[in-house]
């Protein structure tokens, strides 16, 4: 009987501890589970409700704030109205050089930046009222908003280095001027550009795709823009990338830096002191700024995309704020060209001036008085009718008369309508956004 008491007495112990250890499985396995549950909706809150703590997220939210929201619209509108004006001006029978074929087209690629630029102030808007709504619109502009970002870039620089390269002909090799820099052959380089660099740029816009997560605490779905397999290809993606930002910026930005000094000492040897610049090279001066310009804008954004290889999606929110201020230097190279051909081209000034104030006093129609091509030429560097380096001095000729016009009066004329554009844009920013606000 003791020793049956004393068998029972065991069994009953491995019983219970085979219980207490098949117990202690089955809650650390669901522990783990539960851990694993945790973990995957916090991924997921964190993909469609931002909860992380980042030293740099008020950083960013505040560049974000003032060139998304304040800096865009103003930069876009001007902008996108200026490259208008500036296509019909250049596009004129009297404007038709080789020269202001790169520039139209210069305008053409400006423009699908600021409209790429435009549609994101747009988003921004939107989610300052409808934060879900303006999510969705976000991850699914993205991915092409990419492609068109890259391609325009693209084609504005190597648009810049054609014109750089043209006046770099006529001022430093002004003998093979008139053979070089013609029309046909200038539409002919500009088509080249925008097709290869619209080709390369393509990869830009496989790049990111959206994919749609549930957020398993709210039971809601949100879209979220995450790397293809061809973006997380470091084999590919990364040369790729080397490639791209180097002809994008890096290659533009030495080639431009060279042709822009030799230009610069070349006019520099040709003034005579105390006489002003002639026709042919104030165009250059005006096209110098403008190749200045660009290097300014574009030698940020070179540098993070190339040398620290940042992108944006995926980065942090200190490299984040970083690029919304590149990109709005890039927003202000593609918009101040109409400025620099207002305040520094008077042939572009008397074109404007005679297209849309036909009816201004002492400002005869364009009909009646086509501009003179005759300009001042060097060396032999003519290329005159259809030639980029035989721009005019801007003087209206009229039955053999010259009408010589205040360079000033023309200047504030066409400024009158950029300062109207300004105030009714301010005006109408500080309204929507106090109603943003209001809604907030």
């Amino acid at each position: 009987m003791n020793t049956y008491t004393e068998f029972e007495a065991v069994l009953s112990i491995i019983i219970n501890r085979t219980k207490g250890d098949t117990y202690s499985i089955v809650n650390a396995n669901a522990t783990h589970s539960n851990n694993n549950i945790n973990t995957n909706t916090n991924n997921n809150v964190d993909s469609c409700v931002d909860d992380l703590e980042d030293a740099h997220k008020e950083f960013y939210e505040t560049a974000q704030y003032i060139t998304g929201l304040i800096i865009y619209p103003i930069l876009c509108i001007l902008g996108i109205t200026g490259n208008l004006l500036a296509l019909v001006v250049l596009n004129h029978r009297d404007m038709r050089t080789s020269t202001n074929v790169y520039l139209s087209a210069l305008a053409v690629s400006d423009t699908f930046k600021l409209l790429n630029d435009l549609m994101y102030f747009i988003i921004l808007v939107v989610l300052q009222s409808d934060p879900q709504t303006g999510q969705i619109m976000m991850s699914y502009v993205y991915p092409y908003a990419h492609y068109i970002f890259n391609m325009s870039v693209c084609v504005t620089a190597w648009l810049t280095i054609s014109v750089a390269a043209e006046r770099y002909i006529c001022v430093c090799h002004p003998s093979k001027a008139k053979e070089l820099c013609t029309i046909p052959r200038a539409r002919l380089i500009c088509s080249v550009v925008f097709l290869f660099m619209s080709v390369l740029s393509i990869p830009s816009g496989f790049r990111y795709r959206v994919e749609t997560l549930r957020d398993a605490r709210t039971n809601a779905t949100c879209p979220q823009v995450v790397p293809t397999a061809l973006g997380t290809n470091d084999a590919f993606m990364i040369p790729y990338s080397w490639i791209q930002n180097s002809l994008r910026g890096i290659i533009p930005v030495f080639v431009l830096v060279f042709m822009n000094a030799r230009i610069i000492n070349e006019l520099r040897k040709e003034r005579v002191k105390g006489k002003k610049f002639s026709a042919r090279n104030r165009i250059t001066l005006m096209l110098i700024a403008i190749i200045f310009m660009f290097i300014v804008c574009i030698t940020p954004d070179a540098i993070m995309s190339t040398f620290f290889g940042k992108g944006y999606v995926e980065e942090d929110y200190l490299v984040k704020g970083i690029r919304e201020i590149t990109d709005s230097l890039l927003a202000v190279n593609s918009a101040f060209n109409f400025l620099l051909y207002c305040s520094m081209s008077q042939a572009f000034r008397n074109t404007f001036l005679a297209i849309f104030c036909p009816f201004r006093q002492g400002s005869p129609s364009p009909e009646r008085l086509p501009l003179s091509r005759k300009g001042t030429h060097s060396g032999g560097g003519g290329g005159g009718g259809g030639g980029g380096c035989g721009e005019a001095d801007g003087v209206l000729r009229s039955n053999g008369c010259v009408l010589e016009k205040d360079g000033n009066s023309m200047f504030a004329s066409s400024v009158v309508v950029v300062v109207v554009v300004v105030v009714d844009t301010i005006v109408w920013l500080r309204s929507s956004t106090s109603e943003a606000h209001m809604q907030l």
